[in-house]
C-alpha cells in the first residue's frame, strides 16, 4: 500500500472525522470536496462525482478511496459508478458507504454497485450504516429546537449509529487488508423507536421534546417547506418504509468487530452533541 487514502466527502459529517480517524494513525490524507480546500491538514483536492475531469486529479498518488455520496443524492448509480470504474481501472481499493439492508434488493441502486464491487475482482470493502444518530443535530436540529420530531416511522425502531462510529471503521478498514472483500451492517448498540430517542433528547438537553408520527404526504409537505426538493422529499419518504416494516431495529457486532470498541450509544450521542443542539 501507498501511504495516501482518499477521502470523498470529506468535509462532510462522516468524511471530516474519517479524515481525523486517518490522520490520528499517521496516514497522509487527500481530502476531496467541491472546494477543494485542506480538511484539517489534510491535503485538500477539488472533486465533483459530475465532473470526470476531476477523477485523475483526485485519484493521482493513492491507492485507497473512501467513497462516500453527497446527501440529496437520489441517482446514486449514475452518479457514482462512473468514478468507482475509473478508481476500479487504477487498481485503487475501494471503501464504499453505502446503505444499510440493501442486500435485499438486487435492483437498488446502491447494490447494484456493491455487486459491481464484488465482481470487479478489485480490492473493496463495503460499509451499511443505518439511520444517523447524527441526523437529530445535523437535520432535525430547528425542528427540535421547536420540541417536536415528526416523520414518517410510526412505532419502528432503528439501531441509530453515531457517525464517529462509522469514521472509525471506515478508517480501520481503509488502513488494513484483513476485511477486504468483505460487506459489513454497522449499527448502534440498542434499537430505538422515534419516541424513545426523544426521551433520552429531551432528558440530556434538559426539555421536552415529542415525537408525532405522521404520514408519507405530511412529511413531504414539510420537508418542501423547509427548502428540501420534491423528489428528494419524496425519496425521504421512502426510506421511513423499512423503518415501520421493522426491517432497522437489526442490532450487529460489526463496529465492535472491526474497530474493536463497542459503538457509541444514543445517549453518549446526545450528550456529546449538546452545543450543536444549543446552537
Amino acid at each position: 500500500m501507498s501511504d495516501k487514502i482518499l477521502v470523498l466527502g470529506a468535509t462532510g459529517n462522516v468524511g471530516r472525522p474519517t479524515v481525523r480517524a486517518l490522520i490520528s494513525k499517521g496516514v497522509t490524507v487527500k481530502a476531496a470536496s467541491r472546494i477543494g480546500d485542506s480538511v484539517d491538514g489534510a491535503e485538500g483536492v477539488k472533486f465533483e462525482y459530475g465532473d470526470p475531469n476531476t477523477f485523475g486529479p483526485a485519484l493521482d498518488g493513492v491507492d485507497r478511496v473512501f467513497v462516500l455520496l453527497p446527501a440529496g443524492s437520489v441517482d446514486p448509480l449514475s452518479l457514482a459508478l462512473p468514478f468507482i470504474e475509473a478508481a476500479i481501472a487504477r487498481k485503487v481499493k475501494v471503501v464504499f458507504h453505502s446503505v444499510f439492508g440493501v442486500e435485499a434488493d438486487e435492483t437498488n441502486p446502491y447494490r447494484v454497485i456493491e455487486t459491481t464491487l464484488e465482481q470487479s475482482g478489485n480490492s473493496f470493502v463495503i460499509l451499511r450504516p443505518n439511520w444517523f444518530a447524527d441526523n437529530f443535530h445535523a437535520s432535525w436540529k430547528d425542528a427540535i429546537k421547536f420540541g417536536q420530531i415528526a416523520v414518517p416511522a410510526d412505532d419502528g425502531k432503528s439501531s441509530f449509529i453515531d457517525a464517529r462510529d462509522i469514521a472509525l471503521a471506515a478508517a480501520t478498514v481503509l488502513t488494513s487488508s484483513v476485511f477486504d472483500g468483505q460487506s459489513f451492517n454497522l449499527t448502534g448498540p440498542e434499537a430505538l423507536s422515534y419516541s424513545d430517542a426523544a426521551a433520552i433528547l429531551s432528558d440530556v438537553l434538559g426539555r421536552t421534546i415529542t415525537y408525532t408520527p405522521v404520514d408519507d404526504a405530511t412529511f413531504i409537505d414539510l420537508l418542501i417547506n423547509a427548502g428540501v426538493s420534491e423528489d428528494y422529499a419524496e425519496f425521504l419518504a421512502t426510506i421511513y418504509y423499512p423503518v415501520r416494516e421493522g426491517w432497522t431495529e437489526v442490532v450487529t457486532s460489526d463496529v465492535e468487530r472491526i474497530t474493536g470498541r463497542p459503538p457509541h450509544s444514543f445517549r453518549s450521542y446526545a450528550q456529546d452533541h449538546r452545543a450543536e443542539f444549543a446552537a
